[in-house]
């Protein structure tokens, strides 16, 4: 099963015999979990690998602004790249629920209904799975600052 067939199924419900998390990852057959991302201490997604431009903290600031919510967990491969989409500065100033760490973030995610992760809700609409910042901008109405005005 691939990897993100295996995240989507495990969600937030777990896996066969009631794992979840990492432990589920790991028990998964033919899942290489050495390609995932080493869990933090903290259980907080890893810091983005590359700076933010202008496009990505415009784009950070427009979901905020419309009340967007990135659901996820800190053992996720696919919200680390989810986050890491939108660079360091961008990526620390999503607005980020932790769904794995505390009972907190656990019962957060249960109310939103989070059944997969990455979760995106906007608006009452869900968006499930890994999204490129081009499909948040369509989705979201964003309109690049940088863009040629209409003619």
């Amino acid at each position: 099963m691939p990897l993100l067939a295996l995240v989507l199924a495990v969600g937030s419900f777990g896996a066969p015999g009631g794992l979840s998390g990492p432990a589920a990852l790991a028990a998964a057959p033919g899942v290489a979990t050495g390609s995932r991302p080493a869990a933090t201490t903290t259980g907080t997604l890893g810091e983005a690998l590359q700076p933010s431009n202008a496009e990505q903290l415009a784009l950070v600031d427009f979901l905020i602004q419309q009340g967007a919510v990135f659901y996820g967990a800190w053992w996720c491969p696919y919200c680390f790249e989810q986050k890491n989409l939108f660079g360091i500065e961008a990526g620390r100033r999503l607005p980020y629920v932790e769904c794995d760490k505390d009972d907190a973030g656990r019962q957060r995610c249960s109310s939103a209904a989070v059944r997969a992760y990455p979760t995106w809700t906007l608006k009452g609409e869900r968006r499930e799975g890994l999204q490129t910042l081009e499909q948040l901008k369509v989705w979201s109405g964003f309109r690049s600052p940088t863009a040629l005005p209409a003619r």
